[in-house]
């Protein structure tokens, strides 16, 4: 092909992330030719598994972690050969004031957990273990009435808070911050953390920001599914890719990896390049990349762009192997249980907002919350044999607070050098030993552990600011009248012949495949029209 021919189709995708593959599954078998360039050299973008340490045989999902969003519609309309499973123990959360004790919600064993409450809180641990049982029987029927509507035209806010039934919660979380709610359903400061660290993934705010940045996060950790419950996928998040990735081949798909994409103009053209440049032309053309990169393209295209705001990813994420789960100090509770949910260190309400105010000044919060997972305790598949049986096991840190731009311009060594030794203080501050002496070591001596910042996220992934959103996250209903299919699918930008397929869609963000789903059936509306 000489550098002046176009490779023309019905759909070019840019950027070849888990939505992207999802949209082009849903074209291709609807019978359309679709395109999906991808800079890297391959498919998947942050969900993806590596073995980060030479010579160990261990796939982590290095970036993205558990999987709530994911719709079985799309698992089933595409075909997908993925198991999720469900891990019983949803959490585990030492006192940091005595982390000789702590809360172990076991989701068999109701009575189980009540004396885990009381145990940690004393005589007002039971009626807490109360109102936290009729807190998660109150936010039920958000993910009842939201979930269903994720893969449908966008609903009105009236329907939606309608199909809830509970007025006085649907003004608490849409209208009010949601540390209102907190302090109103829960005596405890540790309970209420456990609630809060929901709307705090990647999010960077306080219990009670005003722009309620934390209650739409909050939102979307509680409706997963239907039930909000996060489960495993078996294989690492990498198989989840693999799946999405055949489904879109067999179906028709080109992929290309390893092609740059230089501009977009609103008229369909794509200008890639790898050893030469290239025209990409779709009828439509779906963007996989986050709003601001998306804008930065267009710009380079001498078009006009989105307006999208500058993102601002909040998160470190620390990945080890262990050779044993460490002891805790808390000698009431397995490590095995501990580890096997969401397991929350110096996460009370009071120490993450304190952590808040702390970066919005510029420091490292000091302690750090963290949330800490154990995908190998639910999914052993992940591990060599000879680790499994060894007890090796994987460990994720996931680090709150901390927001890019306390580490923006840094050395990118440096800058994971300290989010990991802040990381990894915190934990220490709840277990019996000291972390180092359980992190299992390469053949060539090195400890296997390393830290993801959000400035990794930006160079590695081309996540601007490591927003691991793509942006501030939307409400999943609609705002204003939808007039046109991209507005009623949530997927529209100001050029019409250029949709969003990915977190950067109004119902985006996570593992999910919404996005790209959503924007295949906009898309197809738009052909077919």
């Amino acid at each position: 092909m000489t550098a002046s021919e176009t490779r023309r189709y019905d759909v070019v995708i840019v950027g070849g992330g888990h939505n992207a593959l999802v949209s082009a599954a849903y074209l291709a078998r609807a019978g359309r030719s679709v395109a999906v360039i991808e800079r890297s050299d391959a498919v998947g973008g942050a969900a993806v598994s590596e073995r980060p340490w030479r010579g160990v045989d261990a796939r982590l999902s290095r970036y993205s972690y558990l999987v709530s969003l994911l719709p079985q519609k799309i698992i089933d309309d595409l075909g997908l050969r993925i198991t999720l499973k469900r891990r019983r123990y949803s959490s585990y959360t030492p006192d940091p004031a005595d982390p000789a004790r702590g809360i172990l919600i076991d989701t068999q064993d109701a009575e189980a957990t009540a004396a885990s409450f009381t145990r940690t809180l004393g005589e007002a641990g039971a009626a807490e273990a109360e109102r936290f049982a009729a807190f998660g029987e109150r936010i039920a029927p958000l993910g009842r009435a939201v979930f269903p509507t994720m893969t449908e035209p966008l609903p009105t806010a009236d329907e939606i808070r309608a199909a809830v039934g509970d007025d006085e919660l649907w003004d608490a979380l849409t209208t009010r911050p949601l540390g209102d709610l907190l302090r109103r359903s829960f005596e405890s400061d540790l309970v209420r953390g456990i609630v809060l660290t929901d709307g705090l993934i990647g999010t960077f705010a306080s219990s009670d920001d005003p722009s309620l940045a934390q209650n739409r996060c909050f939102l979307y950790h509680v409706i997963g599914g239907g039930t909000g419950d996060w489960d495993v996928p078996v294989g690492g998040m990498g198989a989840v890719t693999k799946e999405l990735e055949r489904v879109a081949l067999e179906a028709g798909a080109d992929i290309y990896v390893g092609v740059e994409v230089m501009s977009i103009s609103p008229d369909g053209d794509v200008h890639t390049m790898t050893d030469r440049s290239e025209v990409f032309h779709g009828d439509l053309i779906l963007s996989g990349v986050g709003r601001a990169v998306l804008d930065s393209l267009l710009s380079a295209g001498g078009s006009a762009t989105t307006g999208a705001e500058t993102p601002e990813g909040a998160q470190v994420k620390v990945n080890m192997l262990l050779s044993r789960l460490p002891r805790l100090r808390d000698e009431s509770v397995t490590p095995e249980a501990a580890f096997s949910g969401t397991f929350h260190v110096n996460e009370t309400m009071t120490q993450v907002d304190a952590a808040y105010v702390a970066a919005s000044g510029g420091l490292i919060p000091e302690p750090l919350p963290v949330e800490i997972y154990c995908h190998s305790l639910t999914d052993p598949s992940i591990l060599g044999d000879h680790l499994v049986a060894d007890g090796a096991q994987t460990l994720t840190m996931f680090g709150l607070q901390v927001p890019h731009r306390l580490i923006a311009g840094m050395d990118p060594v440096a800058a994971g050098a300290k989010l990991l030794a802040a990381a990894q203080a915190s934990l220490e501050s709840v277990i019996a030993e000291p972390l180092r002496d359980c992190i299992f070591r390469a053949p060539d001596g090195r400890l296997c552990i390393e830290a993801r910042t959000t400035g990794d996220l930006e160079e590695s992934l081309n996540m601007v600011g490591g927003d691991i959103f793509h942006g501030a996250l939307s409400w999943p209903w609609l705002s204003a009248p939808a007039t046109t299919p991209a507005e009623r699918w949530g997927v529209a930008t100001s050029h019409p012949r250029v949709l969003l397929c990915g977190s950067s869609a109004q119902r985006g963000g996570a593992v999910s495949g919404i996005g790209g789903q959503n924007a295949a059936m906009a898309a197809l509306e738009i052909l077919e029209g």
